[in-house]
């Protein structure tokens, strides 16, 4: 009688052990990397973290052609990179290194050569212009703060310089973000944390420069109750960076960057965007927030000051957004310096490439190496996603796990399950003197 109970409950438990494994599975296929539950929340909520890295083989074929056989790069809609090349000869070379070669009638001189008849004019707040590789053109862009006879006189510039810029209105106004990571309160004002950075012997924060100048003291709260620290150098108008030394030693200095919900990514690499690649923003205000890269070494004239050399996405920025970090996988790409729009209606947001604000300041982020956006590609494997899913650290482990849901758990309890059927076994009888294995 016990013998064939055991037995039934060992079919039993196999059985539903090979259940759970099969649930499992389709739950894990549904949430895992590239299934249709994966980075999202629901609805409209917040993109997953691990967007595609990018490839630089696009900038090192920039590179090594030059400016006057290439007018810039981007990432296609198939992933692969895009080099706009002026002659027959770089096309075919970008062909053999991989990429896709787009033949265009202007060169990267060309076209900078227009940005500097444009910059040479008398300044107009509200504008704003930048390197489009995709149209092959310069990009001038007035908001509705410029007047009409500004604008008009913006336009006739513009066609002086001929099809290589293109004039174009926009709806909003230009205008620094002050009003993120964690947010950070001086005099009223609030902006948010950027990245932690070093010189090796002090810890400091790397925000935007229109946030406050030398000196300016900064709070964990509007009441300040609790100091961060102080602003110990900053450069704005002409570029939007500066650095917050912490005098507080209690606060987490770490290469974390905070996105909401109690969840971090740690920081691990510096590099510069590509046009095309999906990015991250994280800010006080409206929190983590995606958007792509769509044009390099941007100027905007703020009723501040103009600033030059910043990246350009379709990510949206609200006041106190200002400061906050940009990133992908991982690697620092920028902090918040402003825009138009809002996060209900969309817009337009710069960034200040972090590469140049730690060159010029001396900093660096701890554990933080200058890489290409995509490892993988840039040491020659072919034909990758860009998507990193190797996990070498315990965080990185559960975050990796978290990914699949609570389809991961089906699995494991399926798992043991269909392991302890083999601990059920009938009760076999034993004889005395001689070996239950004998036989």
């Amino acid at each position: 009688m016990v013998k064939h109970m055991r037995r039934g409950v060992r079919r039993v438990v196999r059985f539903a052990a090979v259940g759970a494994l099969v649930c499992g599975g389709v739950m894990v296929s549904q949430a895992g990397p590239g299934g249709s539950a994966h980075g999202t929340t629901g609805g409209d909520g917040p993109r997953a973290l691990s967007a595609d890295r990018t490839d630089d083989v696009g900038g090192r074929l920039v590179s090594a052609l030059g400016a006057s056989r290439t007018a810039g790069n981007w990432i296609g809609a198939d992933g692969r990179p895009v080099v706009a090349v002026t002659d027959d000869t770089a096309a075919d070379e970008v062909s053999r290194a991989g990429a896709t070669a787009k033949r265009v009638r202007y060169s990267m001189a060309d076209l900078d050569s227009a940005t500097e008849k444009l910059r040479s004019a008398p300044r107009v707040a509200g504008t704003a212009w930048m390197v489009d590789p995709k149209s092959n053109q310069v990009v001038l862009v007035g908001d509705s703060t410029v007047s009409t006879a500004r604008w008009s006189k913006m336009k006739d510039l513009a066609a002086e310089v001929g099809g290589k810029v293109r004039a174009q209105r926009t709806e909003g106004s230009f205008t620094t973000r002050t009003a993120g990571a964690s947010p950070m309160f001086t005099n009223g004002s609030r902006c948010s944390a950027g990245f932690n950075v070093t010189n090796g012997q002090t810890g400091f924060i790397l925000t935007a420069g229109h946030c406050g100048p030398n000196g300016t003291p900064w709070f964990t709260d509007g009441t300040g109750s609790t100091r961060i620290g102080t602003t110990v150098q900053s450069s704005f108008p002409g570029n939007d960076f500066s650095l917050v030394r912490y005098d507080n030693a209690s606060l987490d200095q770490s290469s974390v960057v905070n996105v909401g919900g109690g969840q971090t990514v740690r920081v691990t690499g510096v590099a510069d965007p590509v046009v095309g690649q999906e990015v991250f923003r994280s800010g006080s205000t409206t929190g983590l927030r995606s958007g792509k890269v769509t044009g390099l070494n941007a100027t905007v004239n703020y009723p501040e000051g103009t600033v030059t050399g910043l990246v350009q996405t379709t990510v949206c920025a609200e006041p106190g957004d200002s400061g906050g970090p940009l990133f992908a996988q991982g690697v620092a790409l920028g902090v918040t310096s402003g825009g138009s729009g809002d996060c209900d209606r969309g817009g337009v947001t710069f960034f200040q490439p972090v590469t140049k604000a730690l060159t010029a300041l001396g900093v660096s982020i701890p554990g933080a190496s200058a890489q290409s956006p995509n490892p993988s590609i840039a040491s020659g494997a072919s034909g990758s996603s860009g998507v990193d899913d190797g996990v070498s650290t315990l965080d990185d482990v559960v975050a990796y796990a978290q990914n699949f849901g609570p389809g991961l758990v089906v699995i494991v309890v399926g798992f043991v399950g269909l392991l302890s059927t083999l601990t059920i076994r009938p009760r076999r009888r034993r004889y005395r003197g001689y070996s239950t294995g004998w036989g």
